[in-house]
Formats: C-alpha cells, sequence, structure tokens
C-alpha cells in the first residue's frame, strides 16, 4: 500500500510537468523578454506553499543573473510594498489566482506601475486578469488522495520557474565565471573560482629534468618531489614529454640497466597538458577522460610551450574539486 501510494504520487507530479511543456509558447516567450528588458528587479511573490515555491524561484533566478528578491504578500500589506518600484517587475504565484493576500496588493502593484505575470492555476481568475502575462501552471488533480495539500501544483510552479531561470540564463549567455560570482563560497566556489594557477606546483616544487638527463637522475627528482612525475623539458625550457614512477616501476622489469638510459627512450612525448589560466575543474575532466586511461598528473605550459608547474590529482582532492 506504501509503495503504490508513493508511486501514485510521483506519476500524478510527472503527469502535471509533461502537462507544462505544450504550454510553452509565445506568452512565455512575452514573460522572457519582458523580463529582459526588465531596468529593476524581478520581484517574487506567493502566500503560503506557493509562497516557499516563489523563494526557491527568486533564488534561482538570482544565482543565474537575474536580480531577484521574495516579497511576502501579507508583509507587503504593512509597508513592504515600500520597496517595489516602476522599473521592477512582479512574478505572482497563486494556484487559484484568488489568494487574498495576493489580491491585497495588486491595487498597490497596479498604481506603481510594476507590470505583473501570473504563474497561475486559472486564467478565470482576479490575478490573470490583472495580469500582463499569464503562465499556465494548471493541473488536473493534486497528488494528495483527500484534493487538500498543494503537491503536484506546487512541482508544476517549480518546473515552470525554473524554465523559466534557465530559459533567462541562456538567453544572458550566462557563463560558469558568471555563475561563479555569485557561488563563491563552499564546494562549488571552490570548483567554479579555482584555477590550475591557485594549485599548481610551480617554481622549485616543479619537477622537471633536462633531456640530457639519464631515467636514474629522473627517478631522483621524482622521489624528491613527491608528485609521482618529471616534465621532461628541452634547452630553452619547452616541453619535450613526461616521466612517470610507473613508466620507471615498468622499465626496471627489464633489469637495472634501464637506470642509465637517457630519458628520451621512456618519457611520454606530447603529453596532455593544460594552462595555467584554465579551471581546477576543466583539469579534473581532462585528467578523467585522457584515452586510453585516466592520468594522475598534468604538466602545465605557458603560452610558448614552456613547463612552467605540474598538477597533480591529490591537489585537487585536497581542494575539494573532486
Amino acid at each position: 500500500m506504501i509503495v503504490e501510494q508513493a508511486r501514485k504520487v510521483l506519476s500524478i507530479e510527472a503527469a502535471a510537468i509533461e502537462a507544462l511543456i505544450p504550454r510553452i509558447n509565445g506568452e512565455f516567450t512575452r514573460a522572457v523578454n519582458m523580463i529582459l528588458k526588465c531596468k529593476g528587479r524581478i520581484i517574487v511573490t506567493g502566500m503560503g506553499k506557493s509562497g516557499i515555491i516563489g523563494k526557491k524561484i527568486a533564488a534561482t533566478l538570482a544565482s543565474t543573473g537575474t536580480p531577484s528578491f521574495f516579497l511576502h504578500p501579507a508583509e507587503g500589506i504593512h509597508g513592504d510594498l515600500g520597496m517595489v518600484t516602476a522599473k521592477d517587475s512582479i512574478l505572482a504565484l497563486s494556484n487559484s489566482g484568488e489568494t487574498s493576500e495576493i489580491l491585497g496588493i495588486l491595487p498597490t502593484l497596479k498604481r506603481i506601475g510594476a507590470p505583473i505575470i501570473a504563474l497561475c492555476g486559472r486564467e478565470d481568475s482576479t490575478l490573470v486578469r490583472n495580469a500582463e502575462i499569464f503562465l499556465d501552471a494548471g493541473i488536473e488533480q493534486e497528488a494528495c488522495p483527500l484534493g487538500l495539500a498543494p503537491t503536484a501544483s506546487t512541482t508544476a510552479m517549480l518546473a515552470l520557474g525554473d524554465a523559466l531561470a534557465i530559459a533567462l540564463l541562456s538567453s544572458r549567455k550566462f557563463t560558469p565565471d558568471d555563475f561563479a560570482l555569485y557561488h563563491p563560497g563552499g564546494s562549488l566556489g571552490r570548483k567554479l573560482l579555482l584555477t590550475v594557477e591557485n594549485i599548481m606546483h610551480a617554481g622549485g616544487e616543479n619537477p622537471v629534468v633536462t633531456l640530457d638527463k639519464t631515467v636514474k637522475e629522473a627517478l631522483f627528482v621524482i622521489t624528491d618531489k613527491g608528485l609521482g612525475a618529471t616534465s621532461v623539458i628541452n634547452d630553452d625550457g619547452t616541453l619535450a614529454g613526461i616521466i612517470t614512477d610507473g613508466d620507471i616501476r615498468r622499465g626496471l622489469e627489464k633489469g637495472l640497466d634501464f637506470l642509465n638510459k637517457p630519458v628520451d627512450t621512456i618519457m611520454t612525448r606530447t603529453p596532455r597538458t593544460i594552462t595555467k589560466d584554465k579551471l581546477a575543474a576543466f583539469a579534473l575532466h581532462v585528467m578523467e577522460n585522457n584515452k586510453p586511461r585516466p592520468i594522475t598528473v598534468l604538466p602545465v605550459v605557458d603560452e610558448t610551450c614552456r613547463a612552467i608547474g605540474i598538477i597533480h590529482l591529490t591537489d585537487l582532492l585536497r581542494q575539494g574539486v573532486v
């Protein structure tokens, strides 16, 4: 019984979202264009469960390049409407379109002149009649067996709000760097803001050997720097290849004489590299997607292919990028 009920809830809510797809039409495009042209902020308002969804939509808009905040309609009629200007646009959420607190702020919003987008479940409602744009979030039934608790209706509102936010993000050509600007904290901030330069081993920490060195000398450098690899460079400092401790272990299987061979006999020529300006998260992508197998180190090169550093997978782990 429990499993069947849970599955039924998910089926009803999934159907509510599916029903929204054909409603993404000219009216939705008008809403996006209105918001793009808005000189102020997008003020999201809603009461009860719709208000909770409204807070999430406002947060998503704000974090993806559309200045926005949530206005509680009950607080609005007690002074908070002073935050609204004619340059702002309103996104009002109400399943019925007859929520008394929302209707209570409509006269002031109309007097201020802020245009209204109604995200609503009923076209024949007071809210929609007083809005410039109607986004239809109507549903056939709530997932609540009593038909009382907002369930499918709030799911539909949330999905439609996400669609609006992502359409705006795409229209603004919002980039990962833009996103990082609004998310500087926590692991997300580290993933988005850290560059290779921030965590690479450079200068005296950068393991390098020249082409005239032996495998034995390369092994000493690898051991001393503790990064499991060393870059091999030409006389002008440009990258010629890379040797890993794995290369040396495999070579030792052939005998100790291997250690006296020049480094260019075992190095990997034209290895995968990265530049210091790239995001650390991209370095992880390069390592994980290397063919035929993932790698754990990346030489860092400048615009002239000089080996200026090296980055190891453990550096990414320590910084929380992985």
